[in-house]
């Protein structure tokens, strides 16, 4: 087991920021780690950090209890924070030398492993730039590759695509991919679900500090009573019309507006054909159809609700 959580409670005054969290990353996993604003992801990283003192539980890291001074842990560990943390009078070069010395001290180990991150990170054209000459992609780019040339065996990454180009995100998912194949267990952290999906071998979802669903996309997804989505494009729907969608078994909820009809049914076979034979029964006018399986959105909105969080 590469981190084990248990119990862990963390207060600022009254507000409790972790409510007796438990859970577990297992050597080799891509774990996701997703949340609303304000859920508690930073602060329990923070706790597993040891850069925040808590105020009960348990956390172990590589088996071995982890605490501020564990630097031995600590080695093992890179991490690549949501604000990106590099110095403006080194070059990329000099960024990603001066962090992977804080780890390894043989100078011809370290020109070697920072030669490879350069490479692995695809910055290669750019070893003589400053980080204020660089796009916002190549220094999410540099930020990873600052985090990982050590070769750690645990990469926390806590939101690393934010506000970077389509190419980036897929250079920097793909690296990530490559660095679990390589070895690293990997704790993920992100808005954007289609990452989580399409990257994280197993996900869990913290709310209010507490973890409420945990498994791979597949369970998630059979948690929740969303079956299916059917989009319809059609055109003067009548209110007898959308009744009789509505009455149909199976359907949990009927949207119309702007000519689409978007239908929610539950779990269960036939649900599309059911629809279209109740629209040609109706005679609703119609063109294209859609029909779409649950997403990892429709289980983090159906878990944790559709209310705006601060």
């Amino acid at each position: 087991m590469t981190i084990k959580v248990k119990d862990l409670v963390k207060r600022y005054g009254d507000l409790v920021a972790l409510d007796h969290l438990s859970f577990t990353v297992k050597e080799g996993e891509i774990f996701g780690l997703l949340g609303p604003n304000g859920s508690g992801k930073t602060t329990a990283i923070n706790c597993i950090l040891s850069l925040l003192k808590y105020d009960k539980g348990e956390i172990e890291i590589f088996s071995k209890p982890m605490t501020p001074d564990a630097s031995a842990i600590k080695r093992d560990i890179g991490i690549v924070m949501q604000n990106v943390a590099v110095y403006d009078e080194l070059t990329v070069y000099g960024n990603i030398d001066y962090f992977c010395g804080l780890y390894v001290n043989d100078k011809a180990e370290r020109k070697k492993l920072v030669a490879e991150a350069i490479e692995f990170v695809g910055l290669g054209e750019f070893t003589k730039f400053y980080p204020k000459k660089l796009s916002g992609g190549l220094l999410r780019r540099l930020n990873i590759a600052c985090g990982i040339a050590h070769k750690p065996k645990l990469i926390i990454l806590d939101e690393p695509t934010v506000a970077v180009d389509p190419q980036s995100r897929n250079k920097i998912l793909e690296g990530i991919q490559n660095l679990n194949k390589q070895g690293a267990t990997v704790i993920y952290t992100s808005h954007y679900m289609e990452e989580v999906e399409q990257i994280c071998t197993r996900i869990m979802i913290l709310d209010k500090g507490r973890s409420i669903a945990t498994g791979t996309k597949d369970e998630l997804k059979a948690m929740i009573t969303l079956g299916e989505k059917i989009t319809i494009e059609s055109f003067g729907v009548t209110d007898q019309q959308r009744a009789a969608l509505e009455k149909l078994p199976g359907i949990v909820s009927l949207e119309y507006k702007e000519n689409q009809l978007v239908i929610k049914s539950g779990k269960g076979k036939n649900n599309l054909e059911t629809v279209l034979e109740c629209i040609k029964r109706e005679g609703i006018q119609f063109g294209k159809i859609y029909s779409e399986l649950p997403t990892l959105n429709d289980v983090f909105l159906e878990i944790t609700g559709k209310e705006l969080r601060d």
